[in-house]
This record gives C-alpha cells, sequence and structure tokens, in this order.
C-alpha cells in the first residue's frame, strides 16, 4: 500500500492540503458553502491534492508503491538485473562503462574570446599590478584627506582647483594644501592626494570648489596592485572562462590561453526508413530528426557537434563512413533501431570494425543501447536507440555526462528537485521510466510536476513541450497522485 493511502503521510493522518490548477500554477480557491447536505462537489479533471507540509518538512514522504524486496543480494551480478528472466543491464552499470572509457583531450591554446564557456587548463598568473598606478575611483575632486576634515553641507571646505586629469594623461599633477585637482574615474591620481571626492558631493566648481562632506583616506582611490599584484593568480586552473575571465586575462596582457577543449561529437542515424529533411517522406518513410536532435543536445552539452547524417545502407559504404568519423572525432554517437534477432546492417558493419557489445538496459524509453570502442584510435562508440524521444533521453541518462566529463566539469550531471505527481503515475517493474513533464512551483514553495501524455506515447511536439524528466525507479511501479518524484529540470546549458 502506497504512503499516502489510510492514514496520510504524517501521524495522525492529519493532511493540509490545497487544491493546485496544474494549468496556472496557482491555488483553486475553496467552494463555499452552499448550505446544502450532502457529499462535497468532485475536484475537477484539472486539479489535485497537494500536501502543503511536504514543502516544509524535513521529512520525505515515500512517493511511490515498491514492489520486491530491495536488499542487496551479495552474490548477484551488481551490474545487471533479472527481469521476468531476461537478464539487463542496470543504467549506473552502462553508464560507468561510458564514462570509464571516453577520452580526456589535451589542452590546448585559443584566443581569450574563443576560450569562452571552457574550462582554464593553466594557471595564469599576471605580470603586472592591476592598476599599474594610483587611480580615481571615480569622478570627482582630488584632495588631502586632511583638507576636507571638517567639511559638512552646513560648513563647506573651500578649495582652489589647480587642475583637471582625464583618463589617459599621462601627465601626473600635484596638490598642496588648500587645492584640489578636478579627476575622471580612472585617471592617474595627483602627487599628493590621498582622497577623490565624488561631485556629487560638491559644488562642482571650476576655479574653486566647495567640498560638502568629509572623507577618510583612500576613500575612491584604487592604488597600484588593488585588483591584481605583479605575479598574483589571475585565473585558477579548472575555473569556466566567462566575460569576467575575459576582461581579467585581457587586463593582465593574456591573448591566448590553454583551456580544455571541446570534445568533437560526430552524430550518425542508421534505418532504411530515414530520409533527409529536404526530402518529402514516401509512404513507410520518416524525416531524420535524431541527426539534428542529437548534434543540437550535444552543441548544449558544450561539445563541437558535427551531424554526419544518414548511414548508406549498404555495409561496405557503412564501414568506411563510420571509420572516418572515428578519425575526425573524440566520441561517435549512432541512432537507430537495431535488431535483435536476424541479420543487421549496421550491427554487421560495426563487427567489421571491431565490433560494438549490443545490450538491454534497464530503462524505459529505449532499452536496446551498445558501447564500444572502434578504429586505429579506439574512439569511443554510443549506440542510442532510433526513436527520437528515447533517443533524447539515453542522451540525457548517458552522453551529456560522458561530454561534461571530457570538458572536466565537476557537476556532471543535471541538478534534480523533488516535485509533488499532479497525477498518478505506472511505470514498468524492473525498468527506470523517465517521463517528459512540465515542473512549476507551487504557491506554498517547492515544486509540482504534471507528466505530457502517456509514457507509451512518444510524441514529438508534447516532448517538445516538456521542461522536465521525471525518473521513476526501478522497484516502483505505482506513484500516487500528491507523492514525490525525482525530477530532472532540462534548462538548455543547465
Amino acid at each position: 500500500m502506497s504512503d499516502d493511502n489510510a492514514g496520510g503521510w504524517f501521524p495522525g493522518g492529519s493532511r493540509e492540503t490545497t487544491q493546485l490548477d496544474l494549468t496556472s500554477g496557482q491555488p483553486v480557491p475553496p467552494p463555499r458553502d452552499t448550505g446544502l447536505s450532502g457529499p462535497a462537489p468532485q475536484v475537477a479533471h484539472d486539479t489535485v491534492q497537494v500536501d502543503r507540509s511536504v514543502f516544509d518538512s524535513e521529512r520525505v514522504p515515500s512517493p511511490a508503491i515498491a514492489t520486491g524486496d530491495r536488499t542487496p543480494d551479495p552474490h548477484a551480478d551488481t551490474g545487471s538485473v533479472d527481469v521476468s528472466g531476461v537478464r539487463l543491464r542496470t543504467v549506473e552499470h552502462h553508464l560507468d562503462a561510458i564514462l570509464s572509457a571516453v577520452p580526456q583531450p589535451e589542452p590546448i591554446e585559443l584566443a581569450v574570446l574563443d576560450a569562452q564557456g571552457l574550462l582554464c587548463a593553466e594557471l595564469v598568473t599576471s605580470q603586472r599590478s592591476l592598476p599599474a598606478f594610483d587611480q580615481a575611483g571615480l569622478d570627482g575632486y582630488a584632495v588631502r584627506a586632511a583638507d576636507v576634515a571638517t567639511a559638512t553641507v552646513e560648513q563647506p571646505t573651500d578649495l582652489a582647483v589647480v587642475g583637471d586629469v582625464e583618463a589617459g594623461r599621462a601627465e601626473r599633477l600635484s596638490i598642496t594644501p588648500g587645492t584640489a585637482v578636478r579627476v575622471a574615474v580612472g585617471a592617474m591620481l595627483p602627487t599628493g592626494a590621498d582622497v577623490v571626492v565624488p561631485a556629487a558631493w560638491t559644488d562642482q566648481g571650476a576655479a574653486r570648489v566647495q567640498v560638502y562632506a568629509a572623507l577618510a583616506a583612500g576613500s575612491y582611490v584604487r592604488r597600484v596592485g588593488d585588483d591584481v599584484a605583479h605575479g598574483d593568480t589571475a585565473v585558477q586552473i579548472g575555473t569556466p572562462i566567462g566575460p569576467a575571465q575575459i576582461s581579467l586575462l585581457a587586463a593582465v596582457g593574456r591573448e591566448r590561453v590553454a583551456v580544455r577543449p571541446r570534445p568533437r561529437i560526430s552524430v550518425l542515424c542508421a534505418g532504411e526508413e530515414l530520409v533527409d529533411i529536404g526530402t518529402a517522406p514516401a509512404p513507410g518513410q520518416v524525416v531524420d530528426v535524431n541527426s539534428y536532435a542529437l548534434a543540437a543536445a550535444a552543441r548544449d552539452a558544450g561539445a563541437e557537434a558535427y551531424r554526419a547524417g544518414i548511414l548508406p545502407n549498404d555495409r561496405r559504404r557503412m564501414v568506411e563512413l563510420i571509420e572516418g568519423q572515428t578519425l575526425r572525432s573524440d566520441v561517435v554517437l549512432i541512432a537507430g533501431t537495431f535488431a535483435t534477432g536476424g541479420p543487421d546492417v549496421l550491427q554487421e558493419a560495426l563487427a567489421e570494425l571491431g565490433g560494438l557489445a549490443f545490450t538491454q538496459v534497464a530503462m524505459h524509453p529505449g532499452p536496446v543501447h551498445a558501447f564500444g570502442k572502434l578504429g586505429p584510435n579506439d574512439v569511443p562508440v554510443i549506440c542510442v536507440p532510433g526513436e527520437p524521444v528515447a533517443a533524447l533521453v539515453a542522451f540525457e541518462v548517458f552522453v551529456r555526462p560522458a561530454i561534461r566529463l571530457m570538458l572536466g566539469k565537476r557537476q556532471l550531471f543535471r541538478r534534480t528537485v523533488q516535485a509533488v505527481a499532479g497525477q498518478r503515475l505506472l511505470s514498468p517493474l524492473g525498468y527506470r521510466q523517465y517521463l517528459h513533464g512540465q515542473v512549476m512551483r507551487h504557491p506554498d514553495g517547492g515544486y509540482v510536476v504534471e507528466p505530457i501524455g502517456d509514457g507509451d506515447q512518444a510524441v514529438l511536439a508534447r516532448m517538445a513541450r516538456a521542461n522536465c524528466l521525471i525518473v521513476v525507479d526501478e522497484d516502483v511501479t505505482e506513484v500516487a497522485a500528491g507523492g514525490l518524484v525525482t525530477v530532472m529540470p532540462m534548462l538548455l546549458g543547465g
């Protein structure tokens, strides 16, 4: 029995709930008391009873009806599970095999602007001080702090303006007691000055200036090396290079920097039914969407993706094309529908190149996968299911983490959150199910998630509306409405 049934999630069976309109994410007002007897009106189909206490409780309730004993068998093969007499490889075991085999590309040197989005692969130290000279921190007047120590709005300090310094002027002026120099932000600080009074705190006079506030020495002044001193570390190894890092690299005089390169991913698709995007499909044919979708997903993950397109339905040409991609790529990604019995041209071509281990992985959709190393350079080749929804799910689970590992990222996987299921979810026993869904914030905090379509309905338009994957574990066959599930938000570049 689910923890959601009979008595609720917490002792005593008390459940404070809110009806949530899943189309808007807003609470549904409670029904008005009409004074009529009888049962309360039924909740509409697009609302769900959400336990609000789950959002501020440290206790995470069980969301699902678990089947079977989860006690590990010390004699079992930890890399596979038995489902209805069929031995399936676990998701973790297949992922580990891929992650342990993908290469670690050697660092390359790029122009700093081309390094954006990559990880720094060298310790960058500054060969100059920043700033290189004492300078004004804003537009105003450079003065001696002692001269304005008693300045107030009621009794301003009057000083003679003896000069004007713009940014970029090489000549250095000096001041004496009772004088000031007008300065622009970034301008060289005059000798003798130890504070810059903001122009807004003066009458902005030209020949003489009245200062309305006292400032401590050093205010609005940038001293030599305040930002970075000579020999200081500017960018650490492993730092993601973004606009701020590019700014700093340029400031310390670095035109080029060593980075972890983007892995090169070649995307191929196999299937006699496939035609290219510019061809009107005949009866029985479908447009190749996987090579576009997977290449886009690889680029979003940070790879340099090359769409090699549809594999020819000829073993010799197929071998040549795959072998050619192994010579230009760090990883080759192939999507296709793989025969479980009888001849398969793709499997024959792969066998000629060294062969891949085809296996069934305990996941849904798309359990049939393959992985191995091919070609003279032992390039990893990953085969994912050819059904478009299953292909992108497989990419998220197996390929995206591999790309991030090759990039040197510390966070290989998308962050997950716990969300309340907006409706009952069913999942096949023994398979980890990934459902596309829409996750939204609940007004009381936390998240609510709704699946898009049924798990068996793999429709591109529905997938395009999704903003997350709902993950249901292998030993869970049912998640009650209102139970908690793991959700993987699908943010671009996330």
